[in-house]
């Protein structure tokens, strides 16, 4: 069954503002998902020209042995309809399912001689087991010229990452073909060997010709996401369980500009953080709660939003959009909100009583490693020196002692 239909008028839309790139019967944009059971599921998407009417995925329990590959499995994808003619190609995506926790699997796509390499990835651990994960701010400008070092020195420093969050604004024109070529280009095997988090951003979204925003025509297509979220706001709103933290995507822009929308995502988001069996949460969405530019104020999302976050003593909350960085909490407890960007687009900083540490013209990344009763986060330059770092430390009445590690 397909899980998104594209009208004719809004391919149209597209197809004015993307550069066509030619497309082999090889597969390529191979990116691995997170899945709402990340210790026995894994989710992998990728494209393929429109020739391609079937394409397969293989799987095998990785060995050093190089013959692992004669005890592979395979599986036929589900294929999209042909995209346009105006860009030649077909999107295929396999979730597979039955997997162990902390295991290495091998797997490959494509169909007949033409296939990719064999990506290694491991699956999910179980609650408490410690564990790590990469934030990116905004990619969205230069991407493959200069937001290629951000997530490649990202991978570098944490090559076992167990998910990379991507909060937002991947790319400029979220129709554009050739930005996210430079997106799949830039992250390479990357893509392909840690399962993404993807949330929208604004600039995911575009006006169609009946003057509504909407989203990319591209995002649902190349990436296969949990669909556990709300309706209407299906692959943008959803949650993941990874060894004892609960990540959280909401779609921000649609908080902005619909009221449906907004009280759909609220009803949601508070029963997913009342049934939360995990001893940590981290939430992530494009625009600040806390802005650190005076030109933004996201009230919507600040007033229906941050009182759920207090309530349910969210750790974490990830965000971009700003084009800087910021660090703090909106008083003595509750959240620790992040404004980051690993892209090289910048903008000044308007400082603020919230923000316990700041920067501006700093590509950044950022490494998280959860244990059972402290997160330790960590934020590098691309140049690899370390710019921000604290501690939270969980207490026995819910609440987090947050230690700066920073002079």
């Amino acid at each position: 069954m397909m899980r998104f239909i594209i009208s004719g008028w809004l391919l149209a839309t597209c197809f004015l503002q993307c550069e066509v790139h030619a497309q082999s019967l090889r597969p390529d944009r191979i990116v691995l998902n997170v899945t709402a059971d990340p210790s026995r599921t894994a989710a992998v998407t990728w494209r393929t020209a429109q020739s391609i009417t079937t394409s397969y995925a293989e799987l095998a329990p990785a060995t050093a042995d190089p013959r692992f590959t004669a005890q592979a499995t395979q599986y036929k994808a589900e294929t999209t309809a042909p995209f346009a003619d105006s860009l030649p190609v077909r999107y295929h995506h396999f979730t597979f399912s039955g997997l162990q926790p902390n295991t290495v699997y091998a797997y490959r796509v494509g169909q007949g001689e033409e296939w990719s390499e064999w990506f290694q990835f491991s699956t999910a651990g179980l609650p408490g087991e410690p564990f790590s994960f990469i934030y990116l701010g905004d990619a969205q400008a230069n991407i493959l010229s200069l937001w290629s070092r951000a997530i490649r020195k990202a991978w570098s420093s944490a090559p076992d990452a167990r998910l990379i969050i991507h909060a937002g604004d991947l790319v400029h024109k979220g129709n554009n073909n050739n930005q996210w070529q430079q997106w799949f280009e830039a992250g390479s095997f990357i893509h392909s060997s840690i399962p993404g988090m993807m949330t929208p951003g604004n600039h995911e979204y575009y006006e169609n010709t009946a003057g509504q925003d909407v989203p990319s025509v591209f995002w649902r297509p190349q990436f296969t996401l949990p669909e556990n979220g709300p309706a209407g706001l299906e692959e943008t709103v959803y949650y993941t369980d990874v060894q004892g933290m609960r990540f959280i995507s909401l779609n921000s822009e649609e908080i902005r500009i619909s009221d449906t929308l907004l009280a759909r995502q609220q009803t949601w988001l508070e029963d997913v953080l009342k049934n939360n069996p995990n001893r940590w949460t981290c939430i992530t969405f494009h625009h600040p709660v806390l802005s650190t530019s005076k030109k933004h104020d996201n009230t919507r999302l600040r007033e229906n939003f941050k009182p759920l976050l207090d309530k349910y003593k969210v750790d974490l909350v990830l965000q971009g959009h700003d084009h800087t960085y910021a660090r703090g909490r909106s008083g003595n407890t509750g959240p620790v909100y992040v404004v980051s960007v690993s892209g090289p687009k910048m903008t000044e900083i308007s400082s603020q009583p919230w923000m316990a540490r700041t920067g501006t013209y700093t590509q950044l990344y950022q490494i998280v490693d959860v244990k059972p009763k402290t997160i330790s986060y960590r934020a590098y330059t691309v140049t690899g020196e370390l710019f921000d770092a604290f501690e939270l430390e969980k207490q026995a009445n819910g609440e987090n002692l947050l230690k700066n590690k920073m002079k």
